[in-house]
């Protein structure tokens, strides 16, 4: 089976991955990979226009990677079952399901593993394949088009990663549009441990025009029928720790939360994750 994949760059160990905006914010190498992930979002009391909420909303997810060339990779982002343990308004409006998937191609344009320099650019789209009581299958799907790239510093011991990119529909009467810029910085306190803290800007360039007037748009796993959303600006950041004992394994946790008056509909975000790398 492994004889069919390709194996990961592995020129580029002594980065990490990021966790913040999960579902967008790419690592810019060409890897082949498995990546379990779950979340614990909680929602904030009120949300939007005054609609009562709270509670919380668990995903169990995983990504796939797959390097197709030394350059280019196929890139699975958005799957999962999404588990509704929300309050208020909300409660009435999501229930559990399935996530939409995103899939699509990423392709290195810069490498140089002697400066740590890597920049890569790609495209996902989003099927709307979920389920509508999970808030998933809306409209025809979105495209994400984004640019990342990573930097090493300090011989190794240090890394910085950004991503930008624009959330595009298909329909955008029900879907709204929005910017997103991503960033990360870790220091390696040992061979195997991590700590970082990343960054993640949401701005909303368009609303859905069919949509109600929620005041809300769930960022990055879900896009909301929200009529009013447009020039909203949503800022979070995260502070975690990864635990990295070869290439080929990798795990770590974050705890999330917004630092922006308007919080979308987090009121904080606990993630874990585990990475199985060729």
């Amino acid at each position: 089976m492994l004889d069919l994949l390709r194996p990961s760059d592995h020129c580029f160990d002594d980065f990490i991955s990021p966790m913040i905006n999960f579902v967008f914010f790419e690592d810019p190498r060409t890897v082949t990979e498995l990546r379990p992930i779950f979340v614990n979002h909680w929602v904030p009391n009120t949300i939007g226009n005054n609609i009562p909420a709270g509670g919380s909303v668990q995903l169990y997810a995983a990504q796939v990677r797959v390097a197709l060339t030394e350059r280019l990779s196929v890139i699975a982002t958005k799957d999962g079952f999404i588990v509704d343990n929300s309050e208020g308004s909300l409660a009435g409006l999501l229930d559990d399901g399935w996530a939409d998937v995103s899939a699509g191609l990423k392709y290195n344009l810069l490498r140089d593993p002697c400066s740590g320099t890597i920049v890569s650019t790609g495209f996902t789209y989003e099927m709307p394949v979920g389920s509508s009581d999970a808030l998933q299958g809306q409209g025809d799907g979105e495209f994400n088009i984004f640019l990342t790239g990573g930097q090493r510093l300090w011989d190794g011991n240090a890394h910085v990663l950004s991503s930008v990119g624009y959330r595009l529909p298909t329909d955008s009467s029900l879907q709204s549009s929005a910017i997103h810029w991503s960033n990360h910085f870790d220091v390696r306190l040992t061979d195997k441990i991590y700590v970082f803290t990343e960054l993640a800007w949401w701005h909303w360039t368009d609303d859905a025009s069919q949509g109600s007037a929620l005041g809300v748009a769930g960022h990055d796993l879900f896009n909301l029928r929200s009529n009013d959303v447009a020039g909203n600006d949503l800022v979070t950041q995260n502070v975690g720790m990864r635990y990295k004992p070869n290439g080929h394994i990798e795990t770590g946790i974050a705890y999330e939360f917004p630092l922006t008056g308007f919080q979308d509909v987090t009121e904080s975000r606990l993630m874990v994750d585990m990475i199985l790398r060729y």
